[in-house]
C-alpha cells in the first residue's frame, strides 16, 4: 500500500474543511456530526480525527482559512512604519466587507460564524477563539488610533471598539437579508462617516437663551 504523502494529507484536510463549510451552512454546527462531514468529504471518520481533535478544532481551522488573512490586514494598523494608520484601518475593514460580498468561501464562513453556531458544550472553545480574536483585533486598531488626533473626548479604545462593532453589525444585518442594501457602498459611506466623526471636534453647544424676565404684577387701579 503506497504511503501517504504530505500533499495527499493536505488534499484530504482541505476536502474535510470544504465539506464542513457546506454541512455547517446547511444543517448548523450543533446538528452536524463529524461522521456526516466525513461522508460528505468521501473519507472515513478516522481521517477526520487524523487531522482534527474534535468538532471545535475542525471549526476553528475552517474559520482560520478565511479570517487569518483579514486579521493580518487589521493587525497592520499599528505598524510603526505606517505613514497613515487611519487609511490602513479603513482599508482593512473595507477588505472584510469586500470579502463578504465577493468571496463565496468567506461569505459561507461568516454566515456560519454569525448565524449557524451555538457556543455550548464542545463548541465553547469556538467562543473562546472568537473572543480572543476580537480582543487582538481591537487592541491593534486601538494602537493605530493612538497615532491619530481624535476629537476631544474620544479615546482610542472607544474608537476601536466602535469601529469593530460598526463593521460587525453591517455584516450581520446584510447576511440576514443581502438584498436589503449594498454592503460595499453603504459600508464604505458608513465607515467614512464614522471616521470623520472621530476626527471632528463636537459642535459647540448653542448658547442657552437668557431666562425671560418675569413680568411685574400689575398694580390695582
Amino acid at each position: 500500500m503506497p504511503r501517504r504523502t504530505k500533499e495527499d494529507a493536505q488534499i484530504t484536510r482541505d476536502r474535510l474543511l470544504d465539506a464542513a463549510e457546506l454541512e455547517f451552512q446547511r444543517r448548523g454546527v450543533s446538528r452536524t456530526s463529524l461522521q456526516e462531514i466525513a461522508r460528505a468529504a468521501g473519507v472515513t471518520r478516522g481521517a477526520v480525527y487524523w487531522h482534527f481533535s474534535d468538532k471545535a478544532d475542525l471549526f476553528n481551522a475552517m474559520m482560520n482559512r478565511v479570517v487569518l488573512p483579514l486579521e493580518q490586514e487589521i493587525k497592520r494598523s499599528d505598524e510603526p512604519g505606517l505613514d497613515d494608520p487611519l487609511a490602513q484601518i479603513r482599508s482593512s475593514f473595507l477588505a472584510a466587507l469586500r470579502a463578504t460580498v465577493e468571496d463565496p468561501q468567506a461569505r459561507r464562513t461568516f454566515e456560519i460564524a454569525l448565524h449557524k453556531v451555538e457556543y455550548v458544550d464542545e463548541l465553547d472553545r469556538v467562543r473562546l477563539r472568537r473572543v480572543n480574536g476580537l480582543r487582538e483585533r481591537v487592541d491593534h486598531v486601538e494602537r493605530g488610533f493612538r497615532r491619530v488626533t481624535l476629537a476631544p473626548g474620544v479615546t482610542p479604545r472607544a474608537a476601536a471598539l466602535g469601529m469593530h462593532s460598526l463593521v460587525d453589525g453591517l455584516i450581520q444585518n446584510w447576511m440576514l437579508d443581502p438584498g436589503s442594501f449594498d454592503l460595499l457602498q453603504v459600508g464604505a459611506r458608513t465607515i467614512d462617516a464614522y471616521l470623520r466623526g472621530l476626527l471632528s471636534a463636537p459642535p459647540p453647544c448653542a448658547a442657552a437663551a437668557p431666562p425671560r424676565r418675569a413680568r411685574a404684577p400689575r398694580s390695582p387701579r
